[in-house]
């Protein structure tokens, strides 16, 4: 197996809030209050820390990793939820399978970002940077169609700088003049220098906060001070693997390789939010069938096979909960499907109407 291609074009794919958007999702009530993500939900409890913070919360000092009790004191009117792992899991994989769907090289690094590579460095270049914008333009909007979840895309020849440029592609989020259009951003030579220079060596990828300390010990505080440092200073200070990766990091500079495994969803999914919510057991089966129909077909024409069934059911009080069961095997039985799935349903003690359902259908890897 050789070294990954290397991508002439690569764009950065991060999804806003993405735990807090998922919840709003599902409770649209939430919408413009402060949401906190983590835990059970319940910030009286110690040892739980905040997984996501919506961006009101953030201007008043939340940060993912902060101790609940600290984002109470700070926010102490902001809703606390939760997390519910399996919803989010269900929510990235069909966000990053309207990702793969173009047929580009695709590389996941969580829930919430991903990698995308244009054009092979070894082929004829082919794009323009305005062709480039209207693949992220065309990406975003897929996102946000089909799975109701906001993004910025960040695009730059390497991942270090298109990450960072998705974060000046973020800045929009906030800005109440910003367009959609300015959900995508460009960083590369021609910005680099402008934009960074008088940043804090911090803000580079990868540099936390001992290595930001040792520069400022150093007297380097800027990346454009970095720039400024001789090679053999920051390969003394810091050994020569990351005193040579800070050298090229400052400059712009990293990685342009794309892993070139195919991404293959674990799971299909179908949701629905009902117009009306159901009480009637046999609507409520209904229902279960004809979204288990709709992912099942979805999986069959991918030759997939399923051998677990998830369903999820919210209230009309938005109680959200998920079971999961595996089959007796892997099968593309539609009955034995529907069977494990109306079952899962039956398994629920529903004391009031629903109003949405999910069926999710986990899926063997292809060469099994």
């Amino acid at each position: 197996m050789g070294d990954p291609p290397r991508y002439r074009w690569l764009l950065h794919i991060d999804l806003d809030q993405f735990q807090v958007s998922v919840e709003r999702l599902r409770r649209p009530d939430l919408a413009g209050r402060g949401v906190i993500v983590g835990g059970d939900g319940d910030p009286a409890r110690p040892r739980q820390v905040v997984t996501c913070a919506s961006y009101e919360v953030r201007a008043l000092g939340v940060r993912a990793g902060m101790p609940m009790r600290a984002a109470a004191k700070k926010v102490p009117d902001a809703v606390f939820l939760p997390l519910d792992m399996a919803a989010y899991e269900e929510a990235s994989a069909r966000v990053m399978n309207v990702v793969a769907r173009g047929g580009d090289a695709l590389e996941v690094w969580g829930w919430d970002e991903a990698y995308l590579g244009l054009e092979v460095q070894s082929e004829p270049a082919a794009r323009s940077v305005n062709d480039v914008i209207a693949v992220a333009q065309r990406v975003r909007q897929s996102v946000l169609v089909e799975t109701g979840l906001h993004s910025c895309v960040g695009i730059s020849d390497n991942k270090q700088r298109a990450k960072a440029a998705t974060g000046f592609a973020k800045q929009a989020v906030r800005d109440p003049a910003a367009s959609p259009d300015d959900r995508v951003f460009v960083l590369d030579d021609g910005n680099w220098s402008s934009l960074m220079d008088d940043r804090p060596c911090r803000d580079l990828w990868s540099v936390g906060s001992r290595t930001a300390t040792k520069l400022a010990e150093a007297g380097i505080d800027t990346v454009a001070q970095l720039v400024a440092t001789d090679r053999e200073q920051l390969v003394a200070m810091f050994g020569p693997h990351q005193g040579n990766w800070l050298y090229v990091l400052c400059r712009g500079g990293g990685d342009d390789a794309i892993s070139d495994e195919p991404y293959i969803a674990k799971s299909h999914s179908k949701a629905r939010t009902f117009d009306v919510d159901l009480t009637d057991r046999d609507d409520l089966r209904a229902a279960v069938r004809d979204l288990t129909k709709e992912a099942f077909d979805q999986v069959v024409a991918e030759a997939r096979v399923p051998f677990r069934v998830g369903l999820t059911v919210r209230t009309a009080s938005f109680f959200t909960r998920t079971k999961m069961r595996k089959l007796p095997e892997p099968t593309i039985d539609f009955e034995t499907i529907v069977g494990t799935a109306i079952a899962l349903l039956d398994a629920f003690d529903i004391q009031k109407p629903i109003r949405l359902m999910a069926v999710r259908l986990e899926l063997l890897d292809p060469a099994v």
